[in-house]
């Protein structure tokens, strides 16, 4: 007969990889304490330890499936497969930022401690079969992102980030409570399944549930910088740490689409007739905007921030378009863009040295006569966000369009095609000016073992998902297939 605490840590089991990378996060309290300045990068390392842990957790509990907790936290292949992206992104995001901090003077623990934070809330929102839960999680990512935004202290661009973005974040997150306590009051459960459940059964007529997942709609939108509920990402990703941009641009965008998939393929299914025209009419404003806005951005964060909204409305023509394909193509893009955005700002952070902050698309003049690889780099990120075969970037929206069509809606793939084609004016012009131009002084790059690690295996991923995409995209479909 097992003892107590083999019952308790055979109950836990479920969250071994979130409970991993909290007590990752804490031990990196503890030990900033004993550790001096100029040893912090050591805190990174330890942290990255943490997150290849998770994941070989993570990947030992793939045999193990199932609902816990009273229905509120879902083990499936769904959520492993959104948990390898969080460690990605957080892993590229520890890698990209451990010289970054030096270079900035802010090589502090808490830091770290931060991003695995909000690590962790990403996986239980993955994970979440009730609202609650996603809620939690959404929170502890969102409160951690916020505090990393205005890191920087002594920088008023970085304080006025973090303000804007909490500011806007705490609207969204109320209204995202009110849309939740709705659902309460309609279905009497917050649970996922018991929601779907009522769905099935109720007058689907009733405004309420209209106005319940419009509420969601809204808050949801924010997270993943869709249009009109973008107004915050270009000042914050323009203010905050290169570093922190990079991780923000990737990481809760991915986990606001997981939530996404989970909500409306799901537990609004029943709803799918009027989600579908809500989520493509977000997918066109966000797609014109994104790309329209970004034509004119001298910044190249402001720049890659409208190409954020713009790849959200790509990703968001798959949710509208729904079923096993559509859902499938959502997650592989996700996956691709993590790889794409966090080397586009890994060559970004190259640029960075003291005293000059190397973020205007100006400041790239000539880089392909000075640093041919940071150049070739850049160019390959660029012509991947563009959607040029044969790098991943084309294959993600391939199937993101492919699926739309293959749902009847011809429009928003044509739509998604002609965006696209705008899009390539203000990605090209990066390579014009680093190839075309004459350098205005010598550049120095910045370099480190780190940084030169996590563009190495994001231009590895771009280059070898963009030839061999199969084997992705299968998995992706067959970790889709639990909850639709």
């Amino acid at each position: 007969m097992p003892t107590l605490y083999q019952q308790f840590m055979q109950s836990m089991m479920p969250i071994l990889p979130e409970a991993i990378v909290i007590i990752v996060a804490l031990t990196v309290l503890v030990f900033d304490f004993f550790i001096e300045k100029e040893r912090k990068s050591l805190l990174g390392w330890y942290s990255l330890a943490g997150i290849v842990i998770a994941a070989y957790a993570s990947y030992t509990l793939m045999p193990m499936g199932g609902t816990f907790f009273g229905g509120t936290f879902h083990l499936d292949p769904f959520a492993t497969f959104f948990n390898f992206v969080f460690y990605i992104a957080c892993g590229l995001g520890i890698l990209v930022s451990i010289n970054y901090l030096e270079v900035e003077d802010i090589h502090r623990g808490e830091y770290y401690a931060l991003m695995l934070f909000a690590t962790s809330g990403m996986m239980f929102m993955a994970s979440a079969g009730d609202l609650i839960l996603l809620y939690l999680g959404l929170e502890l990512m969102a409160l951690s992102i916020y505090i990393l935004a205005g890191f920087m202290r002594g920088s008023n661009r970085s304080n006025e980030a973090a303000i804007k973005y909490l500011i806007l974040g705490a609207f969204s997150s109320g209204i995202m409570l009110y849309g939740m306590s709705l659902l309460y009051g309609l279905a009497g459960t917050t649970n996922l399944s018991g929601i779907l459940a009522f769905l099935r059964v109720a007058d689907l007529s009733n405004p309420i549930i209209f106005l319940a997942m419009i509420m969601l709609t809204v808050s949801f939108g924010f997270k993943v910088a869709a249009a009109p509920f973008h107004m915050w990402v270009p000042d914050v990703y323009e203010g905050a740490p290169t570093s922190v941009t990079a991780f923000m641009s990737a990481g809760p965008k991915v986990a606001g689409f997981a939530v996404l998939l989970r909500v409306f393929l799901y537990t609004f299914e029943p709803l799918r007739e009027h989600s579908t025209a809500i989520l493509a009419g977000l997918a066109v404003l966000t797609m014109a905007v994104g790309n329209v806005m970004a034509l004119s951005q001298t910044n190249i964060k402001r720049m890659l921030a409208y190409s954020s909204i713009a790849h959200a409305g790509y990703a968001l023509v798959g949710l509208a378009a729904g079923g096993p394909d559509g859902a499938a193509s959502v997650m592989l893009y996700v996956l691709i863009y993590a790889f794409m955005n966090m080397g586009a700002f890994g060559v970004v952070i190259m640029l960075r040295k003291a005293g000059e902050r190397g973020e205007e698309i100006s400041d790239f003049a000539g880089l392909g006569k000075t640093n041919k690889t940071a150049a070739f780099l850049m160019l390959i990120f660029m012509f991947s966000l563009t959607g040029i075969p044969p790098l991943a970037g084309f294959i993600g929206k391939f199937y993101i369009f492919k699926s739309a069509v293959e749902a009847g809606l011809v429009w928003l793939a044509v739509a998604g095609v002609l965006f696209s084609a705008i899009s390539a004016y203000f990605y090209l012009r990066v390579i014009m000016v680093m190839y075309m131009h004459e350098p205005k002084e010598s550049i120095e790059l910045s370099s480190a073992p780190s940084l030169a690690l996590a563009l190495a295996i994001s231009v590895t991923a771009v280059i070898v998902i963009g030839i061999y995409p199969t084997d992705l995209l299968n998995y992706a479909r067959a970790s889709i297939a639990g909850i639709m």
